[in-house]
C-alpha cells in the first residue's frame, strides 16, 4: 500500500509542476481551506476537477489519493490506506481524494474522516452519488463547488484576450473566436488542439455512456442507452416526454426510458429543464426540455443535421446560467403562457419570479423580433416579470414594448 500512496505522490508531484490557467469561480479559496467542511468539488469528467482542487492546495502541505487508480481500489484497507498516508505525508494538513465515487462505501469512511478533524477535498464525476449519498451521511458538513467546461471568458483568457475587454479593432478575432467557442465548446484539453477536438469528444461521450453509465448501473442493453443518448444530443434545446423517447425509439418501457434519462444526467453529460408552473403536480406533468452539458458533443455525436446556430446559442447560454448557480427544477425554468408562446428561460430567486430570458442568433428579421418580443411580452404580463433580456450572437439595442423595457445584449456580454 505505501509504494502504491508514494507512486501517486510522485504523480502529485508531477501535476503540480506544470501551468494551468486559473478558473474562475465565485469562491475564496483560502476562505474555503480555513473552513472544516468539507469541500467538494463535482461536475463532468475530463472538466479540470482535479486540477482545481490541486491548484487550491498548491503550496499546502497536502496527502493525495487517486481513486482512478485501479491498484489503490484492488488492495484498499481502511488502516492500511491512514497508516500508509501518515509514513508517506508526515503532519499533512489537507486530504485530497481525487474521483472519490469509484470506491465502494466512500462515505463511511470519509463520514470517519471528517469525524476525526481531517481537511478534506474531495472531486467526483457522479451528480447523484455524490449529492445523494453526501446529502444522507454528511449533511451541513460539505461546500459543493460544481466545475464545468470552460465558459466563454475562461475560453478567451486561454486565448490571452480578455472578453469584457473587446476593443473595435480586435472585434474580427473576438467574433473568431466566439464563434469557435459556439460550434467546440469549452472541454480544456480541447482548447489547444482543435483539430482533434471532435475526435476527443465522440471518445470521451462513448466513454461514459459505455462504460461509466452502463457498468455503474449494470445495463445489460446499453445499445438502447446510447440510442437514447445520441437521440438527446441531436434534439438538444427540444422539448420531450419519456413517453414519445419509448415510442419513438422503440425502447422496453416509458419505465426504462425514465431510468435511462437519470442515468445519462448523474454524469452532467444531460440537463432536464423543467416548463414553469406555480403547481408542481403540473410541472411534473409538462413536457421538458433537454440541454448538453457542451455544445461541442453536438459537432461530435449528433446526428447529422443542418447546423442550427439559434439552438447552439439558447444551449450556450442555458450552461451559462447553470455555471451561474441556477438549478433545474429549483431556480432554472422555461415557460409556455397560455397562448403557446415560449419563454426559453425563466430565472427565480426564492419564490419570486426574477428574470425571463430569450435567446435568439439573429434579429435583423422584423418577422423574427415581433415574434420574439410578443412572446418575451406576453409571458412577462403572466408572470408579472419586468426584468427581460433578450441574448444574441452580436447585437446591442433596448426595445420597449407595452410598457416594457427589454434588454438586447450580445453573448459577450452576458
Amino acid at each position: 500500500m505505501r509504494t502504491i500512496i508514494n507512486n501517486q505522490k510522485k504523480e502529485r508531484d508531477l501535476l503540480m509542476s506544470r501551468t494551468y490557467l486559473t478558473r474562475h469561480t465565485q469562491y475564496d479559496v483560502e476562505e474555503l481551506l480555513a473552513s472544516k467542511q468539507i469541500k467538494l468539488i463535482t461536475g463532468p469528467r475530463r472538466t479540470g476537477k482535479s486540477t482545481e482542487a490541486l491548484l487550491m492546495l498548491k503550496n499546502k502541505n497536502f496527502a493525495y489519493l487517486n481513486f482512478d487508480d485501479g491498484k489503490l481500489l484492488y488492495a484498499w484497507d481502511d488502516d492500511l490506506v491512514w497508516e500508509s498516508l501518515q509514513l508517506v505525508y508526515p503532519n499533512f494538513d489537507y486530504l485530497l481524494l481525487d474521483e472519490v465515487q469509484n470506491l465502494t462505501g466512500w462515505d463511511l469512511w470519509v463520514s470517519k474522516l471528517y469525524r476525526l478533524g481531517i481537511n478534506m477535498v474531495i472531486t467526483g464525476s457522479n451528480a447523484k452519488l455524490l449529492s445523494s449519498e453526501m446529502a444522507t451521511l454528511l449533511t451541513g458538513r460539505y461546500i459543493q463547488i460544481e466545475m464545468l467546461p470552460f465558459s466563454l471568458s475562461e475560453f478567451f483568457t486561454w486565448n490571452h484576450k480578455v472578453l469584457s475587454d473587446i476593443q473595435t479593432e480586435d472585434m474580427a478575432s473576438a467574433q473568431s473566436l466566439i464563434n469557435d467557442y459556439l460550434h467546440n465548446g469549452g472541454y480544456p484539453e480541447t482548447v489547444s488542439a482543435r483539430g482533434l477536438t471532435q475526435s476527443y469528444l465522440s471518445t470521451l461521450f462513448d466513454s461514459i455512456v459505455w462504460k461509466d453509465i452502463a457498468k455503474r448501473h449494470n445495463v445489460r442493453n446499453v445499445e438502447d442507452l446510447n440510442n437514447l443518448a445520441l437521440y438527446l444530443v441531436s434534439n438538444f434545446c427540444n422539448p420531450f416526454s419519456a413517453n414519445e423517447l419509448a415510442e419513438e425509439l422503440d425502447l422496453s418501457s416509458v419505465a426504462t426510458t425514465k431510468k435511462f434519462m437519470g442515468y445519462l444526467k448523474e454524469p452532467y453529460l444531460f440537463f432536464y429543464l423543467p416548463r414553469y408552473n406555480n403547481k408542481l403536480k403540473m410541472m411534473k406533468k409538462a413536457p421538458q426540455k433537454v440541454y448538453v452539458v457542451d455544445n461541442g458533443f453536438v459537432a461530435a455525436k449528433a446526428f447529422s443535421v443542418s447546423e442550427n446556430l439559434g439552438r447552439l446559442l439558447e444551449n450556450q447560454v442555458f450552461i451559462e446560467l447553470v455555471r451561474r448557480g441556477y438549478n433545474p427544477e429549483k431556480s432554472l425554468f422555461y415557460y409556455r403562457s397560455r397562448n403557446d408562446k415560449e419563454t426559453d428561460f425563466v430565472t427565480r430567486e426564492g419564490t419570486h419570479v426574477e428574470s425571463l430570458i430569450q435567446v435568439c442568433y439573429d434579429l435583423t428579421s422584423p418577422k423574427t423580433l415581433k415574434r420574439e418580443v410578443d412572446s418575451l411580452v406576453e409571458c412577462a404580463e403572466e408572470l408579472k416579470c419586468s426584468r427581460l433580456l433578450i441574448v444574441t450572437m452580436n447585437e446591442e439595442r433596448v426595445i420597449e414594448k407595452n410598457g416594457y423595457e427589454i434588454k438586447v445584449v450580445p453573448i459577450c456580454k452576458f
